[in-house]
């Protein structure tokens, strides 16, 4: 498999987990965005430490069930993840330990959840699949999402909110200010938090440049 070889040097796993990645046709949430994750992880770990094996498996199943931003069931998205990676995993001859280790970064890795990570590889995770929800790459899928959920990209009226109360889910650029404006604050690693700095003043330099030109 071609795309397995972009996940050096566990191209053998990748090969394995690929085909239960992702599912459905959300742009935000595919390989892609899987391989982007990975690349942050990697990145984090090379200099925190961890044990590659456990956080690849978790990086290339961490979306594996697709559950719809505007879907009542996003908060469980990450619990269904887990559940569906354990049994992949079981399939593969896993131990029951090494697959609890997965399931417990899965599980953990989501904003909407709100569960502390308690293993480094958990922390790993979360820290680089939040690098990708801000910077260049955080600004594009949030219109890519607002244009899935059919969301207005601001109000013409009062753009920044001021006079109004935030609403995300009708207005795309509420999103900075109601989510990813705060994602930097809560990264877990001293390696993910200096990557999230950087790419936190690219999505406000983002938003600045958007409301000087409407």
């Amino acid at each position: 498999m071609k795309e397995a070889q972009a996940f050096r040097p566990f191209e053998t796993l990748a090969e394995a987990l690929i085909p239960h990645s992702h599912e459905g046709d959300d742009g935000s949430h595919d390989l892609a965005h899987i391989l982007r994750v990975f690349k942050n992880a990697m990145r984090i770990q090379a200099s925190e430490g961890g044990n590659g094996r456990t956080l690849a498996a978790a990086v290339l199943l961490h979306d594996c069930v697709a559950v719809e931003k505007s879907s009542p069931l996003r908060a469980r998205a990450s619990a269904l993840a887990a559940e569906k990676a354990s049994g992949v995993l079981a399939d593969l001859g896993w131990s029951k330990e090494d697959i609890a280790a997965v399931a417990h970064a899965i599980l953990t890795h989501s904003f909407s959840v709100n569960i502390e990570p308690e293993t480094l590889e958990a922390k790993i995770l979360q820290d680089a699949d939040r690098l990708d929800a801000i910077g260049m790459v955080g600004a594009g899928r949030c219109f890519y999402i607002g244009g899935r959920m059919a969301s207005s990209l601001y109000d013409p009226l009062d753009p920044a909110g001021n006079d109004r109360p935030l609403d995300d889910r009708r207005y795309v650029i509420d999103h900075f200010q109601t989510k990813l404006f705060k994602l930097a604050d809560g990264f877990k690693t001293a390696a993910g938090r200096a990557l999230a700095a950087e790419r936190d003043k690219r999505l406000r330099d983002f938003l600045d440049a958007f409301m000087d030109e409407i």
